[in-house]
């Protein structure tokens, strides 16, 4: 890869949360924690993670639209965090977001035409209608939408069709980055392949950065160049996605990957998937150390007096104390 398009270092988030009762105590919590990655030209970037480990906290602190408590979003030779209201919606011309939930993302007082072009209005003003029109239309065909749908509203779409008005909603103004908030995770089996297949297309054509957050294993590995695997708010390990897959360091990695279902059914009975044991700890009170001890078969003492660093073993940024003595399972 070339030079990075966004670099984030060190990115925490933090929410204040409120005890109960008539002096309640307020305490930190603590969804993104120390996060840091590169992202390269063209290059999809992975993030999973169980429910609440903070990926989609991670995808709007990246866009700006939750404050960040501290850390660096490098942007554009800017750094996003500190920047005023303008400067952000300056550079949210060339940092977009898919959001999860299409039709809740989607104005529906707005037709088809007005959602998608909205980003032309905002920042060329001065475009005449005629030409917007033409560039919306333009959009519609490359995210496969018939030019009949432009005046159309979107409670008249299936949730597909409404994932591809957010995708060319996002894309119309060709951003150098764009961020994808689980966008398949409310779709059907076959919908999700056919829009992860398009966001693949249409980054060849535009050659556009992306972050791809989901809970689907399968997607992640099929789109992404590399994965950034989440655990209360923290790195456990990066690596590029064959690696990953192939073999994974950490065994919370490791666990995720057992979890996700063999298609043929004969491998299936030979390697049943096997979910994580317990329950992820409060991120108000996270576990001394590694936070993943807790739930780690491979725990020791060290793991809960000393928060393990990430750092290089084999193919992988792994953070484990026992990375190396830790068997690398075989590829399910």
């Amino acid at each position: 890869m070339s030079e990075n398009v966004l670099s984030v270092r060190d990115l925490c988030v933090y929410f204040e949360v409120r005890g109960e009762g008539w002096f309640p105590e307020r305490k930190q919590l603590r969804a993104v924690d120390g996060v840091s990655f590169d992202l390269g030209p063209a290059e999809t970037l992975g993030v999973v993670g169980e429910s609440g480990c903070g990926k989609s906290t991670l995808a709007r602190a990246v866009v700006a639209l939750v404050p960040v408590t501290s850390g660096e979003i490098h942007f554009d030779g800017h750094n996003l965090v500190g920047l005023g209201a303008e400067q952000i919606r300056q550079q949210r011309r060339h940092l977009q977001i898919i959001f999860q939930d299409p039709l809740a993302s989607l104005d529906p007082r707005m037709t088809v035409g007005q959602i998608i072009g909205e980003p032309l209005r905002s920042f060329f003003p001065r475009m005449s209608g005629q030409e917007r029109r033409a560039k919306v239309l333009e959009m519609m065909r490359q995210v496969g939408l018939l030019a009949d749908y432009i005046n159309r509203y979107p409670h008249e779409f299936s949730g597909g069709q409404a994932q591809r008005i957010g995708i060319a909603r996002a894309l119309i103004l060709q951003p150098e980055v764009v961020v994808c908030d689980e966008p398949v995770s409310s779709l059907d089996v076959s919908i999700k392949a056919q829009i992860v297949n398009l966001l693949m297309e249409l980054q060849q054509v535009y050659g556009v950065s992306l972050i791809f957050v989901a809970h689907d294993l399968a997607s992640v590995r099929h789109i992404s160049h590399r994965v950034l695997v989440l655990y209360l708010g923290k790195v456990m390990e990066l690596a590029s996605s064959d690696a990953i897959y192939r073999a994974p360091r950490h065994p919370y990695t490791q666990s995720l990957i057992h979890a996700v279902p063999v298609a043929d059914p004969r491998q299936a009975r030979a390697h049943p998937a096997k979910g994580l044991e317990g329950e992820p700890p409060s991120p108000i009170a996270p576990p001394s150390g590694c936070v993943f001890r807790t739930r780690c078969r491979y725990a020791i003492e060290r793991c809960a007096q000393e928060t393990p660093m990430l750092r290089q073993v084999g193919e992988s940024l792994v953070a484990c104390h026992l990375a190396e003595q830790i068997r690398v399972p075989a590829e399910r």
